[in-house]
């Protein structure tokens, strides 16, 4: 149940609130503003209102609601509401000390308070009018006025004539903000509302604003705030599913529980538009709501009975209500909660038939609805039939057929069914030829390919119960293996004891495939130096027996396994780099996606590892695509994203960066992976100076980190981070005696990639201790060109610290982190050199690294670093302006001075090339909305008014012709 009702985070109109506070500035400079906000119901509009109203300052606000009484229904409303208001604030008297002479009779007709109204007819109308008019312009005098008109969808002819009057006749120099907010979903054709909104918006001061539904991340957000707590992915689905991103809907399903029944207030709001139509019209939409929230036209013909021309003359009503929407050849409701709705209506014994009606005409002819969805469509009318035996049949087939669409989401939901099934039909195992355990083995595997990992864990546990290993070792070990597999997914404690008890009971004769895939993932899963060793002999079994039994797939898996193992940093990656192109081309002709993604993992880390940034993005990238193309966006794509982010924040295209990682969250990844994804984030937010940001990331990460047991890769950057935090709120001693517990609880020196950078912040913090942690360091391997940049700048940062500033050594660490295009780095260790030498008395040294480092920082928006230089330059009396005059804080820019940042730069390349949205998204693994931002961004830059305007500006530039 809900911690709240109402979500006290405002959720996703960050840009629509500073939309209205840009009118209420130009309301302030004396400069009238009309906005229509349109949006459906409980999109938010009345939530946005107060938000505003909330920020208003001393802006009065005056707020009036129309009545759903249609047009036959009170006159003037809202109008009434806002003059009680003003009433109740001023007074009589202070009302009519802002009227001409005095005289209130004039607005009598909007509250009887004020006296008896003046004389009928028209000329008593246009008094009224202008009176109204008046008041609000001598308001607007006092000070800046916010006039809100809500829910003008449902405003009588007199409400909408007295709004029109008041837009068009205000003074342009008033400082009234009028805000009128209306339901679109409400404005059928004929709606007197329609040409109103035709005619004002034609008025230059009047603009409209549409609310769109949240995002599905803007959903987490809101569904965490409101539950006190972030929901699971699956929640997430299921609340996503339902709502479609509409907030009020949210609120109300989360109210009763993530999948609750509807509320009733909600249900009446949502009945109300069908409530108006036709009956035969509702009488098809009782049938078309069966059929889910999209059905294809010869579908519906086929459920109903009805002619094309009986079916189309039904069904357009609901069409111009705009409670259904056409979409390509069928029919989609507005809404799946409409859908919904209407289907609830229904009576047990009428919504069996229905769906049974529908079955059996996709039984009949396929084609209605040919391939993966017509099998799932058909298993879920069985099932919502309550025919046990034909749902089973065909949750089965529907699975099947999931899994060659490679739809590990909708496999796993059909063998679910499957498993719920199973018990209400006596011949299940006849039916589906497995039995019971064989389902749910399967289904263990399909929960942790669909990144369900806990469910993965508890199918596996359950099957295991029914398992004897003496009478049946074979089933035990797989069902040991994949429980392993998914454990250490999780970061579960068990997955190496799971992996050596399945190598057990599997015999090393005859050869088997089970074999080769047992010793293959016992090896992938060996990480402790000590067992390196073995490991790699592992892997190489793996091989011989794969080969043995031509078991391709294991064969690409145990080469991926053994290439990583006897990956060398500091040895030329050219050969591993080869020996990966060929583990892709055995995954490749064996069709095993699994193979293919976890090369694009090793390869990727691997090059990052070597500090290969720019190869390691790019096999990241590679593996993405695939990994979305094969339906592993939530798994294997969310651990690529994390490959991918990390040579990005390594380049310093951090704005790409958080892109990736806002994606790939947004997807539900398993725990692990976002956690990893959201270091990476508080990296960037640290080094921007988001310190708060940076805080909350880390705390989310850190009760991930608390619940698992995760390898050094996890855990010392999570320990490096909490050092930072520490430093940066000024909690020294809190740094310091966690590095003493680091230095004294965990072995710094098993993995160098990952101790070097953690021992450099640690030194931050060291205090007393600053001899041990070099001592550490001077333990620690160096492997490749990464691990001697970091050593570099340990040496230098150490001996800063020790008394003895040493600008040659800072150098050194200066050349090592520019070679490797790591611009973060490179701008700290020239900031180094540049104090050092200082203190040798070399300024104009000192003054040429300073404005270097200022570049960088400025360039990456690392805040902090560069208000230190900023502060450390004054101190010194040293210029950050550069020896050719140009200054050391230059925006950060892409080409020429357009004023691109890089991330525009790249897009503009790309629409230079011809790209489409789409393509453009594709490539750079962002959303087409971004794409869409950062081309308006571009042209306004630019000056052009089209993106071939855009093309051609970057090709008369030559931007792209350089290599």
């Amino acid at each position: 149940m809900s911690g709240h009702s109402v979500s006290p985070l405002f959720v996703g109109r960050g840009a629509e609130l500073t939309f209205l506070r840009d009118a209420l500035a130009r309301v302030r400079a004396r400069s009238a503003t009309t906005v229509f906000i349109g949006g459906e119901a409980g999109v938010g509009k009345s939530r946005l209102i107060r938000e505003f109203a909330g920020r208003a300052g001393d802006a009065r606000v005056l707020v009036g609601g129309c009545l759903e009484l249609g047009t036959d229904g009170l006159p003037f409303a809202p109008f009434t509401a806002v003059l009680r208001r003003l009433a109740h604030d001023l007074g009589h008297d202070g009302v009519a000390a802002l009227l001409p002479g005095g005289r209130t009779r004039g607005l009598a007709r909007l509250l009887p308070e004020f006296g008896e109204p003046d004389d009928d007819g028209p000329e008593a109308r246009a008094r009224m009018f202008e009176h109204v008019l008046g008041l609000m312009e001598r308001l607007a005098e006092q000070g800046p006025t916010v006039l809100v008109i809500e829910d003008a969808h449902w405003a009588d002819r007199s409400t909408r004539d007295l709004l029109s009057f008041l837009t068009r006749y205000q003074r342009p120099d008033t400082r009234i903000l009028t805000l009128v907010t209306y339901r679109s979903d409400e404005l059928h054709r004929t709606h007197p509302l329609r040409p109103l909104l035709a005619e004002l918006t034609r008025i230059d001061w009047v603009t409209r604003l549409e609310l769109r539904r949240l995002t599905r991340r803007e959903v987490v957000r809101q569904a965490a705030s409101i539950l006190s707590h972030e929901p699971t992915a699956l929640d997430v689905d299921v609340i996503y599913a339902r709502s479609e991103g509409n907030p009020l809907f949210v609120e109300a399903l989360l109210s009763g529980g993530e999948d609750g029944p509807m509320p009733e207030s909600l249900r009446d709001l949502l009945l109300a538009g069908v409530e108006r139509l036709p009956e035969e019209t509702q009488e098809v939409l009782r049938t078309a709501s069966a059929g889910g929230a999209r059905i294809e036209h010869r579908l519906l013909a086929a459920a109903t009975g009805l002619d094309d021309g009986a079916l189309s003359g039904a069904l357009r009503p609901a069409v111009a209500g705009n409670v259904l929407q056409v979409d390509g050849e069928g029919y989609a409701f507005r809404h799946a909660l409409i859908r919904e709705a209407v289907h609830d209506e229904l009576l047990p014994g009428e919504r069996a038939r229905l769906h049974t009606r529908f079955a059996k005409a996709l039984e009949h002819d396929p084609a209605l609805l040919p391939g993966t969805r017509g099998a799932i469509e058909l298993a879920y009318h069985w099932y919502s039939a309550h025919d046990a035996p034909c749902a089973l049949n065909a949750a089965w087939r529907a699975a099947a057929a999931a899994r060659k669409s490679a739809a590990f989401d909708e496999q796993l939901r059909m063998l679910t069914r499957v498993i719920e099934l199973w018990d209400s039909v006596p011949d299940a195992a006849e039916r589906v030829g497995r039995d019971f355990i064989d389902v749910l083995r399967q289904t263990t595997t399909v929960a942790h390919l669909a990144g369900e990992f806990e469910r993965s864990i508890s199918l596996a546990k359950a099957a295991l119960r029914e398992i004897d290993p003496a009478a049946d070792p074979l089933r035990a070990a797989k069902l040991l293996r994949q429980r392993g597999l998914t454990r250490y997914d999780l970061g579960r404690a068990g997955h190496i004891e799971d992996l050596r008890a399945a190598a057990e009971l599997v015999p090393a004769e005859p050869p088997s495939s089970l074999r080769a895939q047992v010793l293959e993932s016992l090896s992938r899963m060996l990480h402790d130096p000590r067992a390196w060793a073995d490991k790699e002999s592992l892997a190489e079994e793996a091989i011989r027996v794969a080969r043995q039994v031509g078991d391709a797939r294991t064969e690409a898996n145990a080469l991926v396994t053994l290439i990583w193992t006897r990956c060398q940093y500091s040895s030329p990656l050219d050969p591993q780099v080869a020996a990966f192109a060929r583990a892709r081309e055995i995954a490749e002709r064996a069709g095993t996606y699994n193979a293919l993604m976890r090369a694009a993992i090793s390869e990727s880390d691997a090059l990052e590892g070597a500090g290969r940034h720019e190869q390691a993005a790019e096999v990241a990238r590679r593996g993405i695509a695939d990994a979305e193309a094969y339906g592993l966006a939530r798994t294997s794509g969310a651990f690529l994203a994390i490959n991918l982010a990390e040579p990005l924040l390594s380049l310093g295209r951090w704005d790409e960066a958080l892109e990736v990682i806002e994606r790939a969250v947004e997807v539900g990844p398993p725990a692990p992976y976002r956690a990893s994804l959201q270091g990476f984030a508080a990296d960037i937010m640290m080094a921007r100076g988001d310190v708060d940001r940076a805080e909350a990331l880390f705390l989310s990460t850190a009760k991930v980190i608390a619940s698992g047991t995760y390898r050094d890769q996890s855990l010392l950057p999570h320990l490096r981070r909490e050092v930072e935090l520490l430093l940066a709120r000024g909690r020294d001693a809190e740094a310091a005696r966690l590095v003493e517990h680091a230095l004294r609880d965990q072995d710094l020196t098993a993995s160098p990639r990952y101790a070097w950078p953690v021992l450099t912040t640690c030194l931050r913090a060291a205090g007393p201790l600053l001899e041990e942690v070099r001592a550490v360091a001077g333990r620690l391997e160096v492997q490749g060109a990464l691990q001697e940049a970091h050593s570099l700048t340990f040496a230098a940062e150490a001996a800063r610290l020790s008394g003895h500033a040493d600008r040659p050594m800072w150098d050194k660490a200066v050349g090592a982190w520019a070679a490797l295009c790591h611009p973060y780095a490179e701008a700290l260790c020239l900031f180094g050199a540049a104090r050092a030498a200082l203190a040798a008395g070399e300024r104009e040294e000192a003054g040429e690294r300073l404005v270097r480092s200022a570049r960088l920082a400025a360039r990456l928006r690392a805040t902090p670093l560069s208000a230190e230089i900023d502060s450390f330059a004054r101190r010194a009396r040293l210029s950050l302006t550069a020896s050719d005059g140009s200054s050391a804080s230059p925006p950060a820019s892409g080409e020429a001075g357009l004023g691109l940042t890089a991330r525009e730069h790249e897009v503009l390349r790309l629409v230079a090339a011809g790209r489409s949205n789409r393509e453009i998204a594709a490539e750079l693994f962002i959303s087409s909305k971004t794409v869409s931002v950062h081309v308006s961004n571009i042209l306004a830059k630019l000056g052009v008014s089209s993106r071939g305007e855009a093309a051609a500006t970057a090709h008369r530039l030559h931007l792209f012709t350089a290599p």
